[in-house]
């Protein structure tokens, strides 16, 4: 016959397992959900890193736009002493400086 200990351990095994099995066909039932919505997320920019992509754009033209300007006064005044090559690049400057300005938001006065 069977042993006392044998016998409830007969019992509870179906209980233990029972639990792993309930928690194995949860995990395999939920798992393509969870697949798809890290795919969604991956595949879309939440509202704050199109923020931040945003103004490292605009930090990116306004250093440039700087540099512009300093080149620009440069051959600017290169120019007025009759350098026609500086008169060129400075020219060329400008037509940047001009093209960068609309990408570049106005600040209001407060």
């Amino acid at each position: 016959m069977l042993r006392p200990l044998a016998l409830v351990a007969l019992f509870l095994t179906p209980l233990a397992l029972g639990g792993c099995l309930a928690k194995t066909a949860f995990d395999v039932a939920t798992a393509p959900v969870r697949v798809a919505s890290k795919a969604i997320d991956l595949a879309t920019t939440s509202q704050s890193e199109a923020d931040e992509t945003r103004g490292r754009e605009i930090r990116r033209r306004e250093e440039r736009l700087g540099q512009l300007e300093r080149e620009y006064r440069r051959q600017a005044e290169r120019c007025d002493d009759g350098d026609q090559d500086a008169c060129r690049r400075a020219e060329r400057a400008r037509r940047e400086m001009d093209e960068l300005l609309p990408g570049i938001p106005v600040e209001r006065e407060r």
